[in-house]
């Protein structure tokens, strides 16, 4: 019976090599049940172990995932102290242990079995997710500690790639919820000539993918949103290309990124079957907000925060989703708590970017509650405190809200001393404004003489013509839909738009036949907006119910609860074409889709021929997709439409 265990164990070996993940779980679960029936527990534990490894990491599972690891620990609880048990302990990704408590518990008696066996490999993964537990309950400094320590083991003695790799994905995380960029550049060049950096298939790309985000997360917080989104394109295309496997961390970094530029539907798309991870949740309940659905934010911050326990820095920011979310469905009470929750967890920490973003918050329910001398105060020590050359976009935001705070007190001098200091620390960003922002700088800056006034490209039609003028030029470009299109797009900045809903705007289609022309030619017809809705509620409460059907150890009800979720998520990724399942060849959608892009861009070509400075604005700022829209952002150059 050894033997054949030992051929199985073989064989899932080969089947890892060769990426054939069912012939892998099948394997892996039939050396189970042979090391089981053979009472060879330590084994069967191991092998438990590495099936809630591969549904963890491979197939996204966290069900499923934990349900192998709650089993290799019943297998191991009558064995006496062995190494065994430590691994059992730390199996999981310590990113993907939501509570701190929790995993510094595991983390801890995995530790005091590696050193009572000598295991310098358990030891660093030990070490790492030791070190991640604290920095997320707010003792950084002493978790940091740990994790130089388990970097140092991980570039030295450590030779198991496996758990080097996972410690250095500890590392990762605990850098970039502590905005700790910083360490991160420290270790890149001794992790990368250790060989867990690079380009390589494997544990090497998926961190070289982790790193990015972290750097791609830096580049966000100084305003260097352009650079940020090549990196972060460039990590999730290399990733995919060498492991076939979607990306993890920068997809969920660029969703972020796509929140913050008011690309709605990409975030959503990007984040699709992530948010059972605390990791994706919050970008997911950001969008929530961005799109005006409070009760739908609302549910998911609360989610994220019944598994949270002692952490501190994540939910803090869930917390901060919660105050405006509430604030929104004018639930002051609610409101009021999480506010006391934020100063009670932010108090002692060192993580200037939280600190300013909690401010943000605390000052606009001050504002809500009447107080604006309190939310006066409150951001002006913000803005001292943060310095402009590590945050330069979260600092502008906050002078944005102390001119607003000062505009709705009648003190018109001190919002526009506000507004200006953030309109000159904004022309140097790369950054989308919301229009609510955008329209109180053009309220309260005003050009200085000795600056020139931002310069406005402007787009009119007559006739068959179209006249495109900037800076004192002009010139006329022949009609075309690609110009119609154009217009339609930059009369509505920062909304996205279906292609099919611009083509339907020229064609004069307005719904009236009763059908949705999205559904025409395909086998898969896209959700109305009504239908994704009510899709995204279904998901959120399922989400919840196999959360609480875990706490409660009723594993087959989670399950249940998850392969639900997986097939309305499923139809949510058919909705927005991803993985080419929406995009047949003679679907409506991706004839728009396609029609509609070639057009603009040839568009946008003929507007730079002409005018090529403000071309190049606005090649810049269109965005064209299934979805498509004109997002303006901090530049010299802006578009409208006159007539």
């Amino acid at each position: 019976m050894s033997d054949a265990a030992d051929r199985m164990l073989a064989q899932a070996d080969e089947a890892a090599a060769r990426m054939d993940l069912d012939a892998l779980i099948a394997h892996l679960s039939a050396a189970v049940r042979e090391l089981t029936a053979a009472q060879q527990r330590k084994r069967a534990a191991m092998a438990c172990v590495r099936l809630g490894q591969t549904y963890e990491t491979a197939l996204v599972n966290l069900t499923a995932a934990r349900a192998w690891f709650a089993r290799a620990t019943r297998m191991l609880e009558t064995e006496p102290p062995c190494i065994e048990q430590g691994w059992v302990a730390i199996a999981a990704m310590g990113c993907d242990v939501e509570d701190p408590a929790e995993l510094l518990a595991a983390a801890e008696f995995a530790l005091d079995r590696a050193r009572r066996f000598g295991d310098v490999n358990l030891e660093t993964k030990a070490m790492a997710d030791a070190g991640l537990a604290l920095v997320q309950s707010g003792r950084t400094a002493e978790g940091m500690a740990l994790l130089d320590e388990a970097m140092a083991l991980a570039c030295g003695p450590a030779n198991d790639v496996d758990s080097a790799s996972k410690s250095v994905c500890s590392f990762l995380t605990a850098c970039y919820h502590a905005a700790d960029f910083a360490r991160v550049s420290a270790w890149t060049g001794p992790l990368q000539q250790q060989g867990l950096i690079g380009a390589g298939h494997g544990g090497q790309g998926f961190l070289s993918s982790h790193c990015d985000s972290v750097k791609a997360a830096l580049l966000m917080e100084l305003g260097r949103w352009g650079e940020a989104e090549a990196v972060l394109e460039n990590a999730i295309r290399t990733f995919e290309t060498l492991t076939q496997f979607p990306a993890w961390h920068p997809a969920i970094a660029l969703a972020e990124l796509r929140v913050r530029q008011q690309r709605l539907n990409e975030a959503e798309a990007l984040l699709l079957g992530k948010d059972q991870v605390i990791e994706a949740l919050l970008p997911m309940a950001r969008l929530h907000l961005a799109r005006g659905d409070a009760p739908m934010a609302l549910a998911a911050a609360r989610r994220g925060l019944r598994v949270l326990g002692a952490d501190r820095l994540r939910a803090i920011e869930l917390f901060l989703v919660e105050i405006e979310a509430a604030l929104a469905l004018r639930d002051r009470e609610s409101a009021e708590l999480a506010v006391e929750e934020v100063v009670e967890r932010a108090r002692g920490l060192d993580v200037p970017t939280l600190s300013a973003r909690a401010a943000l918050s605390r000052a606009k329910f001050a504002v809500t509650c009447g107080d604006r001398e309190a939310a006066r105060s409150v951001l002006e020590a913000a803005v001292d405190r943060l310095d402009a050359a590590h945050a330069p976009w979260l600092r502008a935001l906050l002078l944005l809200e102390l001119s607003r705070v000062h505009e709705a007190s009648g003190n018109r001098a001190a919002a526009t001393v506000e507004a200006r200091a953030a309109s000159a620390l904004l022309a140097t960003l790369d950054v989308v404004l919301a229009p609510a922002d955008r329209a109180l700088l053009d309220q309260l800056t005003a050009p200085a003489a000795a600056r020139p006034r931002p310069a406005t490209a402007s787009l009119s039609r007559t006739d068959k013509w179209w006249s495109v003028s900037c800076a004192g030029v002009s010139a006329r470009l022949p009609d075309s839909k690609g110009m119609r299109y154009l217009a339609e797009l930059i009369a509505s900045p920062s909304v996205e738009r279906h292609a099919l809903d611009l083509v339907d705007r020229l064609e004069g289609v307005d719904g009236a036949e009763g059908f949705d022309r999205r559904a025409l030619g395909g086998a898969s017809p896209s959700l109305d907006q009504k239908a994704r809705a009510a899709y995204r509620e279904r998901i959120e409460l399922l989400r919840t119910v196999a959360q609480e059907a875990l706490e409660r150890g009723q594993v087959e009800a989670a399950e249940a609860a998850q392969n639900e979720v997986d097939q309305l998520v499923g139809q949510l990724a058919r909705a927005f074409g991803l993985g080419g399942r929406e995009r047949q060849t003679g679907s409506a959608a991706e004839r728009a889709r396609l029609n509609v892009t070639r057009a603009l861009r040839a568009a946008v070509d003929r507007i730079a021929e002409a005018l090529p400075e403000a071309g190049a604005a606005l090649d810049r700022q269109i965005r064209t997709g299934l979805y498509c829209g004109y997002f303006p952002s901090v530049e010299a150059i802006s578009w409208v439409v006159q007539g």
